[in-house]
């Protein structure tokens, strides 16, 4: 610390001061220091670095700073050394007046963990400030009649320096007349004694000189000079009632509100007995005109505002002074104590606000802090400081005195609230209590903490057969309730277990798929493979779909006759008769459901002597036949159609030769011989087609009730898992009716399954979604069965 130019007594004082000061008080968290006013930039305070405990090598990567509230820039630190020295000149007088104790409070904010030390640093008062009085000259009148002992008060010197730099003494010119009484307790009482009886015919007029004298180093003075006439006969000056007035006043008294009314008494008579009253001095003289008195009656009245928080007390010397032709004066003190009121609304700064907050953010972080301030006293300037609305994840923490911290107490979700607006209240202890509110708005930072979702985890796709390629078949979508890049979902598939790349692609964007090639119901009856949705956030989530795509069969294939020989007639002996079956006709078709469903006709309707089942495709005599019609070949077209849209159809030969019973033997023989497929009636099978296909549609109408059940007592939906293998897919077309296709199917699945084909019996529920081609909506009710369960049936 840099002492002033005061001599070596003034140093050893100043650095005791210093010794005392700067030490740290166990278990206080408020560093200490003490510099004298008046030092130059530059004066060294003391090593904050070194007792903060922090390293000069972490000031600068903290962000070492130091706030000074309400203060100016009275201190600096320097980031080289870590030592807080003088900014600018500080004149303690400016800064505190005549305040005992002068100290400035300094904020030390460091980063990375945040932390705040408080610093006080003391100002200590040097003796910049001589004594002075109010008047340079003080006229006093004096009865030579006054007896010796007789006590004058006089005005006593000002000085604007705090402690013993303050404490004055005072010193009387030499003269036989008078001398000096000084009390330095009670009351600081000055004046001078009359010690030797005076003589206006002697020396009317006296003057003396008047010294003050400080405690300070090197000691200042002042001066005021005395005149004192020496009055003659008038020998009973006015005596008031009481010395001192004690009076108290609140603050916000108004204008032209009574404070006391002084009282003198004279006990001459006549002109000499009558008083008039008049005030000599205010203390602070700054605030002379802020009381006026009533000469006749002695009534003291406020001329003007009150403020506690200004000053908080006054000394008022009045005096009381007769009408003699040679006056003689009184004199008292009326000493005003004002009494603080709740009038400041107490004061609140948000120093420090990290925002936005990560919502993985640890508990205990501290967010803001805040500093509360309110320029009453006791009850009046205590503050409590709370929170609205009161359940919220924050809280405020009491650091010191009146600094809060809003700090972390719960976890955060951003996803559920984005955005915290809390009010920061204050309110003081005053009678009425004040308050003031200040709000925060508190956002939440966002991190990638959810997965994308999908609104199902199921979905069921139709699509019809012979698409073109590239055709869009459907979008999936996934939400994710993070945002920015968090929330930035691609999508792509998931070839692990089976490779789609050929049958499928997804648009990573829009989550569009597409069939990349024409799909054949005959050769693939189902895709599944499952979607995979990433956000683009650090690291990345995942979530994932399973796509079912059901092939639609289409009527794209022609009805064909398998093994028909034209060549080889059929022979038959005579006669024949009415309804005898001679053959049936086999066709099959490739497509499935009413597509593969046949039926059989004559093209040409009028042949008279035959018929052909329409769905069993029997041919047989419509008539009896004689043996005279025998050796008669008769050529039948029958044309085979289809139930699809559009019909599709196929035509064949029925050759049939009429021979008497002996070469009906040899041709029986020759066509076993042959192996055609037109066969005799044995085969009776064949002959319950129909009854098989309403087997079907009761058996279907079963298994729906039979699953109607069971999903009521499941609340779980169980996804189908396929592997490759047989089955066939049953559907109940626009029609109405029920048909099956005797091909085996072949299933491509994106998840595990067993191989081979099904032995159960699978329903597919009427409200899975299906797809929309062509503005109308497919609706479709599938049941896949195995092989061998249709075997059975039909």
């Amino acid at each position: 610390m840099v002492v002033p130019r005061r001599g070596i007594s003034v140093r050893r004082r100043l650095l005791q001061l210093v010794l005392l000061h700067t030490a740290w008080e166990v278990g206080s968290s408020q560093l200490h220091y003490s510099v004298l006013e008046e030092s130059q930039h530059g004066t060294f305070v003391g090593r904050i670095a070194q007792d903060l405990g922090l390293q000069v090598s972490e000031l600068v990567p903290r962000m070492f700073r130091v706030v000074s509230k309400g203060h100016g820039d009275y201190f600096e630190v320097n980031l080289q050394n870590g030592v807080l020295f003088v900014n600018s000149q500080i004149d303690r007088e400016e800064l505190c007046a005549k305040s005992p104790v002068c100290a400035i409070h300094l904020e030390v904010i460091v980063d990375k963990p945040l932390r705040v030390f408080h610093v006080e640093v003391e100002i200590a008062d040097i003796n910049d400030n001589a004594p002075f009085f109010t008047a340079k000259e003080e006229s006093l009148f004096i009865l030579e009649s006054r007896t010796v002992g007789s006590f004058f008060p006089l005005e006593g010197a000002l000085d604007a320096d705090v402690g013993i730099n303050a404490q004055l003494n005072y010193q009387l010119s030499p003269n036989e007349h008078f001398m000096l009484d000084f009390q330095k307790s009670g009351d600081n009482s000055l004046g001078f004694i009359i010690k030797k009886s005076l003589d206006r015919e002697d020396i009317p007029v006296h003057r003396l000189l008047l010294t003050a004298f400080d405690g300070g180093q090197p000691v200042q003075t002042g001066t005021v000079h005395l005149v004192i006439t020496v009055l003659d006969v008038n020998d009973n000056p006015p005596v008031f009632s009481q010395p001192v007035y004690k009076i108290q006043m609140l603050e916000n008294a108004s204008n032209g509100t009574l404070v006391a009314k002084i009282n003198a008494t004279d006990l001459d008579e006549g002109i000499n007995k009558e008083i008039s009253y008049s005030i000599r001095s205010v203390t602070p003289p700054k605030l002379s005109t802020i009381f006026k008195i009533d000469p006749s009656t002695g009534q003291i009245r406020l001329n003007g505002e009150l403020d506690y928080e200004d000053t908080n007390s006054y000394e008022i010397r009045a005096e009381a002074t007769d009408k003699g032709g040679y006056p003689l004066s009184g004199h008292c003190k009326v000493l005003i104590d004002i009494l603080d009121m709740n009038d400041n609304v107490p004061e609140m700064l948000v120093t420090f606000l990290l925002v936005p907050v990560p919502e993985d953010s640890s508990l205990g972080m501290e967010v803001a802090l805040i500093s509360i301030s309110d320029k009453d006293s006791g009850a009046n300037g205590q503050v409590n400081c709370s929170l609205w609305p009161p359940r919220l994840p924050f809280k405020l923490v009491s650091t010191f005195k009146n600094y809060f911290s809003l700090t972390l107490v719960e976890p955060l979700d951003r996803e559920q609230v984005a955005e915290y607006r809390m009010v920061v209240m204050v309110r003081d202890e005053g009678t009425p209590p004040l308050s003031a509110s200040s709000t925060l708005v508190v956002p939440i930072g966002d991190v990638n903490d959810n997965a994308p979702i999908f609104a199902q985890p199921i979905y069921t796709v139709f699509v019809k057969e012979n698409n073109p390629p590239g055709a869009h078949i459907f979008t999936v979508s996934a939400s994710d309730p993070d945002v920015a890049e968090n929330a930035l979902v691609s999508y792509w598939l998931d070839e692990k277990l089976w490779p789609l790349s050929s049958y499928i692609s997804v648009h990573s964007e829009s989550g569009k798929l597409y069939a990349l090639q024409p799909l054949d119901y005959e050769e693939l009856k189902l895709l599944e493979f499952q979607v995979r949705a990433k956000d683009a956030g650090l690291p990345s989530l995942c979530g994932n779909v399973t796509i079912q795509v059901f092939v639609l069969d289409e009527n794209d294939n022609v009805p064909a006759v398998s093994g028909l020989a034209e060549d080889t007639p059929i022979l038959l002996k005579v006669p024949v008769a009415a309804g005898h079956v001679v053959g049936k006709i086999y066709a099959l078709d490739a497509d499935s459901g009413y597509n593969a469903w046949l039926r059989y006709e004559l093209h040409d309707a009028s042949s008279g002597s035959w018929r052909v089942g329409l769905y069993s495709g029997e041919i047989s005599a419509t008539r009896a036949l004689e043996e005279a019609e025998g050796s008669n070949i008769q050529s039948l077209l029958v044309l085979v159609k289809d139930h699809g849209k559009p019909v599709l159809s196929t035509t064949a030969t029925f050759s049939v030769s009429l021979v008497p019973s002996a070469q009906a033997a040899q041709s029986d023989a020759r066509l076993s011989r042959t192996g055609g497929s037109i066969k005799p009636l044995a085969d009776t099978a064949n002959l319950y087609l129909i009854i098989a296909i309403c087997s079907v549609s009761s058996l279907f109408l079963l298994v729906i009730l039979v699953y109607v059940a069971l999903r009521c007592q499941s609340q779980a939906k169980e996804a189908m898992v396929y592997g490759p293998g047989t089955a066939t897919l049953v559907c109940a077309s626009e029609v109405g009716s029920w048909s099956y296709s005797n091909r085996h199917s072949h299933i491509l699945a994106g998840v595990s399954g067993e191989a081979g084909a099904k032995n159960d019996l699978m329903v597919f529920s009427p409200s899975i979604p299906v797809s929309v081609e062509n503005g109308k909506q497919q609706d479709l009710l599938c049941v896949t069965v195995s092989d061998t369960v249709l075997k059975l049936l039909l």
